[in-house]
């Protein structure tokens, strides 16, 4: 009776879980055999193991012959630690039942052979099951989103706790496995930094349309209460209704730190962003902890990273920031994908033929209402055949049966230059006829390629080739108004990725969620 017992609460400690561990695509390989040392060692019944359903925990203890393995004090000590600290990390230690083992340590010495069994597999279950969530992510970012393409992370993690086990090095394993990135160090620091605030109790701003310095409004005092909570304002302030340099000293800092338009203008912008409340910031930071994870581990050589809700492009080089750029991205109704690829050709004086999307929502219906209005935009209707269709005899009840190609040139709709790179999403990085966009705070404006700013300093960067690719003759290239490829011989990769949330010098960071992905990501990973 007392082992059905120990069988029953075994699967009521796991039915809970919403999630069943993803079978490893590494599981196949032979995993090592688990050193057990003197300590106590009791039979794990097969049985029991089959109710977690997963295939990496059968073979963890087909390498100990199906003994027990957490014998030793000091490991078991170390993977109970770890898991409770799960929160610094941005996990949640109940989804690895922290509690309910530690209650079974407390209890280790009376614990009869069939209990010990049932603490030493939860032990192994959660702990593997936390360095997967560590490794590559709680969720699935393919099963969340349509739009972003990343390869699936694969991680053998038997291979990696059998061998810091044998080797005693159990204390380095969550270090080591966890991304490299900067930023993802810097989101962990933006975690330790939020938690270090006290908690708050403050009134949300209210009917505010525009303040500007010396300004008089009731909503001042509130304002400075959350400059003052946020340490954008430091000492005492007398909380007036008055808007006085102080203060706008202190919202110009605050602007600069969410991506804002640092004037000291308070408009709606300012306001949304000042009144998110530390709760709501701290779950942003822990969304941006999971991308962070599904992204890949180590970064190429060379290559280009785009932050989407910052709208800019960074290329770098041997670990070195070369060229930064201002981008322009897709709106909320046309995403930007999230991509990782590789650099492949630059194309001077590109035609630019309408997408379906465009076409639909756009194209057609001002073609109803003015028959030139493609011609105004130098843009050339063909038919199935390739024959030039004039406006006149357009079928505006078959507009799929053409195409819709606009003419090379500076007002062309992709400007004088794209690149393109390999994707299921037909997009690319490009120059634009809208050139006066860059210069705007909220670049949220394209139907989902990005925009890039002065990007014929960039094809001569990356072609870098100063005979062939001078900026005399990329200049004599775009006057000819011929449309030209040219492959990119050095190797950049691509990360078209999306981040709301860092630290830079202990301060948080925060962008516009501008797709409004942060919330839902934090309420499944909390579910």
């Amino acid at each position: 009776m007392r082992k059905l017992y120990f069988f029953l609460l075994v699967c009521s400690l796991i039915s809970c879980k919403k999630e069943e561990p993803k079978k490893n695509p590494a599981a196949t390989q032979k995993t090592p055999e688990i050193i057990l040392t003197d300590e106590r060692t009791v039979p794990v019944d097969t049985a029991l193991l089959s109710t977690f359903k997963s295939e990496t925990l059968k073979q963890f203890y087909t390498s100990s012959e199906n003994k027990t393995v957490w014998g030793n004090l000091k490991k078991r000590t170390y993977v109970l630690s770890q898991l409770e600290k799960s929160e610094e990390l941005g996990l949640n230690p109940e989804d690895y039942k922290s509690s309910q083992l530690k209650k079974f340590e407390k209890r280790i010495s009376s614990l009869n052979d069939s209990d010990l069994a049932t603490y030493d597999i939860l032990l192994t279950y959660n702990f593997e099951l936390y360095l997967n969530h560590l490794y590559k992510g709680k969720l699935d970012p393919k099963k969340l989103y349509t739009n972003w393409d990343l390869e699936e992370k694969t991680f053998d993690v038997n291979t990696v706790l059998i061998k810091a086990f044998n080797n005693d090095k159990l204390d380095s394993i969550v270090e080591n496995i966890q991304p490299k990135a900067d930023t993802y160090k810097q989101l962990l620091k933006s975690l330790e930094i939020i938690n270090s605030f006290p908690d708050e109790d403050l009134q949300t701003i209210k009917d505010v349309k525009k303040i500007t310095l010396n300004d008089t409004s009731s909503a001042l005092i509130n304002i400075k209460k959350r400059l003052l909570y946020w340490k954008d304002m430091s000492g005492k302030d007398s909380l007036t209704d008055k808007y006085d340099k102080k203060t706008f000293e202190a919202v110009k800092k605050f602007q600069a730190r969410h991506g804002l338009a640092d004037d000291g203008v308070i408009g709606i912008g300012t306001i949304t962003a000042l009144n998110y409340s530390k709760e709501r910031r701290k779950q942003q930071i822990i969304a941006n902890l999971e991308r962070w994870r599904w992204y890949p581990a180590e970064f190429a050589e060379n290559y280009f990273i785009i932050n989407i809700p910052d709208y800019s492009l960074n290329v770098v080089e041997d670990k070195d920031t070369t060229l930064v750029r201002n981008v322009v991205v897709g709106t909320s109704s046309r995403r930007t994908p999230v991509i990782t690829s590789v650099l492949k050709t630059i194309v001077f004086n590109p035609t630019w033929t309408v997408p379906p999307t465009i076409l639909k929502e756009d194209v057609v219906p001002a073609m109803k209402r003015n028959r030139n209005y493609l011609a105004k935009k130098n843009i050339t209707i063909y038919d199935t055949s390739g024959n030039v269709v004039e406006p006149a005899a357009w079928n505006e009840n078959k507009p799929n049966n053409y195409r819709y190609v606009q003419s090379p040139g500076y007002n062309n709709s992709l400007g004088l230059m794209k690149i393109l790179f390999p994707n299921h999403h037909s997009v690319y990085l490009h120059d634009t006829n809208h050139r006066n966009y860059f210069v705007r705070n909220n670049r949220s404006l394209s139907s989902g390629c990005v925009r890039v700013e002065n990007p014929l300093e960039l094809a001569e960067h990356i072609l870098n080739d100063s005979i062939r690719f001078s900026k005399t003759r990329i200049d004599t290239i775009i006057a000819s108004k011929k449309t030209m490829s040219f492959k990119i011989v050095k190797k950049y990769a691509l990360y078209q990725w999306y981040w709301t949330a860092w630290s830079k010098k202990n301060q948080l960071i925060f962008r516009a969620d501008i797709y409004n992905l942060d919330a839902d990501l934090y309420s499944k990973l909390r579910n």
